[in-house]
This record gives C-alpha cells, structure tokens and sequence, in this order.
C-alpha cells in the first residue's frame, strides 16, 4: 500500500473497501490468532468478528487473496468482497483512522523510552561504543516500525506528523549522544 496514498479522506463515500469475511475452526486457536496478527500487520480493521475491512489496492488485494487461500487451508471459509458503503462510510473510515492512531500512539510512547534511555545513560555518565550500538538499533526498529505503519496509513491519520517529529527528534538526540560518546573515546 505504500505510494498509494488517497487524495480525497474527507469524500468517504467514494472509498472503496476489501472486506474478508471468514469462518476458521474453533481449535485449535493458534489459527484464529495467525488470522488476527496477519490481518492486523496489514492494518485491516474489525467492522465485527470475522469481517475485516481494508482501503482497496492492488497490494491489499494480493494480501487479502494470499490470506484467503491460507485460511480455506486451514479447513476454514473466506469471502473478499470489493465494495463502498452505502450508509455508514464515515465509521468505517474513522475506525481505520483511530487504528491508526494508536499505532502511532505506541510508537509516541518509544520514542519517549529512547529519550528517558538515554537521559539515564546521560545520568550515569555512560558513554561507550557499546551503549551507542544498542541505541542505534533501538532507533532502527523505531524507524522501521513507522515506515510500517505509514505505509498502511493511506488516509494520512491526525497523529502521523506528530510520531515523524518524534523519530525525527530521536534521531538527533543519537546524534548528540554519539558525539558525546565520541568526545569521551577520545579524552581517555
């Protein structure tokens, strides 16, 4: 979905949608819960249990399609609709917005360990190569994981902007603390 931004949020109506509707055997619900993490990897949302709902791409269509497939695989059924709401259109998308949102919400919440991390390393005065390393990857999963979620975001959710200063300002506090780290390499 990434690149395939919608133009218009605001005319929901002319939205239209990927709706899979399934039905998995109860047991064992390790395949319900595959279901669920897959659905929700690709930043589907629940209209009611077992019907979930995707802006319509090529790319969520071959998401949707594979899942399909897996899940009549799994001795389960499964419809993928393509459609628009006629009454309703308005919900749909704000439930995809608020999805959104709090995925964004939990990366707001890293953002704010990597900085409290760091104002403790800053605290303890420790500043090593190996502290900077563990940083580093930490800003790399941080970074990866809003490149997901802004890759799903393809209304351009309220809290978007907000999380990219976030990672924006995690990346700068790095760069402060990797110069301390270096100062101090070479001062011993």
């Amino acid at each position: 979905m990434a690149g395939e931004r919608l133009t218009e949020p605001a005319e929901t109506a002319s939205v239209q949608w990927l709706l899979l509707v399934y039905r998995i055997p109860s047991e064992p619900t390790r395949l319900r819960a595959a279901v669920w993490r897959r659905l929700k990897s690709l930043g589907a949302v629940y209209l009611q249990n077992s019907a979930a709902a995707l802006p319509s791409s090529d790319s969520a269509e071959r998401a949707l399609r594979r899942l399909r497939h897996e899940i009549t695989e799994m001795d389960g059924s499964a419809v993928l609709l393509s459609c628009s709401a006629l009454v309703g259109g308005q919900d749909v998308f704000a439930l995809f917005q608020a999805a959104r949102d709090s995925e964004y919400e939990e990366i707001l919440d890293k953002c704010r360990d990597f900085h409290a991390g760091l104002e403790k390393e800053y605290a303890a005065e420790h500043f090593t190569y190996g502290e900077l390393e563990e940083n580093e990857v930490e800003l790399v999963k941080l970074r990866n994981w809003f490149g997901k979620v802004k890759a799903r975001d393809v209304f351009g959710a309220p809290a978007e902007a907000a999380t990219r200063e976030a990672v924006e300002a995690c990346d700068k506090a790095l760069e402060a603390y990797a110069a301390r780290v270096y100062v101090e390499a070479e001062g011993q």
